[in-house]
């Protein structure tokens, strides 16, 4: 019988590693079972960690970069930008990933900037966001600003690009190591292109900094029949495993992972593919174990307004969206806490996302949350477990797609390389 606990220093993370492999490689076909089973044993194998596995990966002497979970005391983030942000062009994985009332809105605005009064009230929300995270002693870094409206073009497509409102979306920060993912959406492809600045400098300073394989994005990569017209379409197509993206190239957004120590994890959903978790898999290996779970979620896509990991052995779990792995992580002795239901009014426009962004909080250490103001339920939530909440309001900057953690990369947290599963 396995027995995992949630443990800062715990060993024998390989066992519980090898049974979620078990239990979640029967989802897979063709070869992409056949390597995530030889990866895990592979990564099994390595892992039979030692009871001193408290040692740390080596960090270069005053590396900025430093992140190994969600909730270690933050010291340095970069916070995204809304300046001009622009709806993406209507195309096949845009519709796949919003629902039906806004796709009226993205034939007719794709290309252009999203409403300039709600933008202009985002962005002081957010620079708001950045003078509170200052105050509490955080170093903030931004994004340079671009013209997002420029159409450009590709071999296999042409688009125009979207925004640098989302850091989470693009950076994946592991150790000392920050990860640029290769995204899913043809308006996301050159977005690399506003954090480079930052990147070049923390690289200078002694970071690691990988670039996943960029995919051509071409029509291959897509469903481009996807049988989508509803939410009830959402759903059957979930049930079936099935997604606009397809296996033909690596993709990933960084957002539909979340980190705990040496274990990380991620759904499949309609921007990472099996191809792109597998790489990321073996990249990480074999001092990080990868993961997959999955939701009762009609459109996966980003893991953290699902499944927030909020502490060791912490976790929020989106009542609406719930895992299919759950009983694994209260095994392991993990507290599920389900969040309550968003205030958000109905009419509030969310042109990218949904009312759970309630729970996409950021953690700047154990016990302390930013989370929205205007979400009283939630902040009574986290006061009822000790946790202090620092409330910002950033309501228009929800509408385009992301809540606090979002809106972040954590790219320094004062803390070690833990096991959290023995």
């Amino acid at each position: 019988m396995l027995r995992v606990r949630c443990l800062r220093g715990g060993s024998r993370g390989a066992e519980a590693a090898h049974y979620l492999g078990l239990r979640l490689g029967r989802t897979f076909t063709g070869w992409v079972q056949r390597s995530f089973q030889s990866t895990q044993a592979a990564t099994a194998s390595q892992n039979t960690c030692a009871a001193d596995d408290k040692a740390t990966s080596p960090v270069p002497k005053d590396c900025p970069v430093c992140s190994y979970n969600e909730w270690d005391p933050l010291e340095e983030v970069i916070v995204g930008r809304a300046e001009n942000a622009c709806v993406p062009p209507f195309s096949v994985e845009v519709k796949a990933n919003t629902y039906e009332k806004y796709w009226g809105f993205y034939e007719k605005f794709g290309g252009q900037s999203f409403p300039k009064d709600h933008l202009k009230k985002a962005i002081a929300e957010i620079e708001e966001m950045c003078n509170i995270l200052k105050r509490e002693g955080v170093i903030v870094k931004r994004p340079d600003p671009i013209d997002w409206s420029v159409k450009y073009k590709t071999p296999d497509f042409e688009s125009t690009g979207m925004y640098a409102a989302m850091p989470r979306d693009i950076l994946l920060v592991v150790g000392n190591e920050i990860i640029e993912a290769p995204m899913a959406w043809r308006a996301r492809f050159f977005e690399y292109r506003a954090y480079r600045r930052i990147i070049k400098d923390y690289f200078n300073c002694g970071a690691k900094w990988t670039t996943a394989p960029k995919p051509t994005m071409a029509d291959e990569l897509y469903d481009q029949d996807y049988p989508i017209r509803s939410v009830e379409d959402r759903h059957k197509l979930a049930a079936q495993g099935k997604f606009v993206t397809t296996e033909f190239e690596p993709c990933f957004d960084a957002a539909d992972f979340i980190r705990a120590g040496r274990d990380i994890f991620v759904q499949r959903s309609q921007v990472t593919n099996y191809m792109g978790i597998e790489w990321m898999r073996r990249h990480l290996a074999p001092d990080y174990r990868v993961h997959i779970i999955s939701f009762k979620d009609p459109n996966p896509m980003h893991i953290d307004a699902t499944f927030n990991i909020i502490g060791p052995g912490l976790v929020l779990s989106n009542p609406d969206r719930p895992c299919h792995q759950i009983e694994l992580f209260k095994k392991a002795g993990w507290t599920v806490i389900r969040p309550p239901v968003p205030l958000i009014p109905d009419d509030h426009p969310l042109w990218m996302s949904s009312k759970w962004l309630s729970m996409n909080v950021l953690m700047l250490d154990e016990k302390r949350v930013m989370v929205d103001a205007n979400e009283t339920s939630i902040q009574k939530m986290f006061e009822n477990l000790g946790i202090s909440t620092i409330k910002v309001n950033i309501r228009h900057a929800n509408s385009l797609g992301g809540g606090f953690h979002c809106w972040t990369c954590d790219i320094r947290r004062r803390g070690t390389l833990q096991s959290y599963f023995e």
